[in-house]
């Protein structure tokens, strides 16, 4: 029933100072000193966790992860499987967003959905966008709009491929008419009808984000481009269209998260409107604490400062409102790290643990009937 973790350094993202939090099931119930032996004379299941020497933070929201696996660019072959649950909590997500790529015919919407299902059912949140690269987008049920009315777990469109050799070169009416629709599948279902666009090294970058700015009149909130750290040039007028009011997110498969964080805060971005992403398929979904942990311990990048990033600015764009901080009435998707090295003691989503003590106290349901041993390391684990 009740979880009580106590004196943490609290990052709620903004740093709150030495407390105690309490989670009751799935919600957070109290931030600041709580009594234990108050609690403990309920006589409700209490689990006690000694976070002195540790930072509390939000869980880690994920907005970009290839769920099905890498599409396998240079044939069936370089095809890469399923990402595991256990490698998402045990890198402190909670909150995950599933998409498709360049291939929509061998990886499906339909399976991404069970994908979906499969995680939320597990214990964590989970999400997906309608669609892949090419437009017009493949869908569940006739059209993105549609998609978000009826299906629970599609809250946007996305990843649409611009200014990439593998995009259908979709002219800017047609993007219009996709975020649209997206848009309005929001406000009909709560969600936030983001579109999420992939942007290629191609040469015309963010020119057609720009134009649907310019000349439909889309919200700059409709729009999320990914892959913006592919250059500074790309950078830089995703800077520019942060100040319009466009959150733009930096994946981490490179490793140079530091650098693309700082170059955007130094000419001006707009910090709320920054988000990272692991973009997991090759690469892990570990890759984003990793470099979290890099910008802090050795790229002199606050922890005030990079936290957002991974929480409450994804929360925002989402519209997920109990995602991304540590508030009463918001969920318990809490991180314990260790204060030296960042390293994960604890992970526990919507109340329930999935790392104790740096241990993992979880195991995917599939394999309670099964003699399977799955161990695979890639060449630069």
């Amino acid at each position: 029933m009740f979880t009580l973790i106590r004196g943490g350094s609290i990052f709620a993202p903004e740093p709150l100072g030495v407390q105690d939090v309490l989670l009751a099931g799935a919600r957070i119930a109290q931030i600041g000193h709580i009594n234990a032996a108050v609690l403990e004379q309920t006589g409700l299941p209490l689990t006690d966790i000694d976070a002195r020497e540790c930072l509390v933070t939000p869980g880690i929201i994920d907005p970009h992860e290839h769920l099905l696996g890498g599409s396998g660019e240079e044939g069936f072959a370089t095809q890469t499987p399923e990402i595991a649950l256990s490698e998402i909590v045990t890198s402190g997500i909670t909150t995950a967003v599933g998409c498709l790529g360049v291939d929509t015919t061998t990886k499906t919407l339909p399976g991404l959905l069970a994908k979906v299902k499969a995680y939320n059912a597990e214990g964590i949140t989970a999400f997906l966008y309608s669609g892949g690269y090419n437009v017009p987008p493949v869908t569940l049920t006739g059209s993105v709009r549609e998609d978000m009315l009826f299906i629970l777990e599609v809250i946007g469109a996305g990843e649409i491929a611009i200014a990439d050799e593998r995009s259908t070169e979709p002219s800017v009416a047609e993007l219009a008419r996709l975020v649209r629709d997206a848009y309005v599948g929001g406000l009909l279902s709560g969600k936030s009808g983001v579109t999420h666009f992939h942007v290629g090294s191609g040469r015309e970058r963010l020119r057609q984000l720009r134009a649907l700015l310019d000349d439909y009149d889309i919200a700059p909130e409709s729009l999320y481009p990914t892959h913006v750290e592919r250059n500074e040039e790309l950078m830089q007028e995703a800077v520019d269209l942060s100040r319009r009011g466009v959150t733009v997110d930096v994946d981490t498969v490179e490793h140079d998260l530091s650098r693309w964080v700082s170059f955007f805060l130094q000419r001006g971005g707009d910090p709320s409107r920054l988000t990272a992403s692991s973009d997991a398929a090759i690469n892990s979904p570990g890759t984003l604490l990793e470099q979290v942990r890099d910008c802090v311990l050795h790229g002199s990048i606050g922890l005030e400062t990079i936290l957002p990033i991974v929480t409450v600015n994804t929360a925002r764009v989402l519209k997920l409102q109990r995602k991304g901080r540590l508030a009463v009435g918001c969920d318990a998707d809490v991180l314990v790290l260790r204060r030296d090295s960042l390293a994960v003691a604890e992970v526990i989503a919507m109340g329930r643990p999935f790392v104790s003590g740096g241990n993992p106290v979880f195991r995917e349901r599939f394999l309670e009937k099964s003699n399977r041993r799955i161990e695979l390391h890639g060449g630069k684990a």
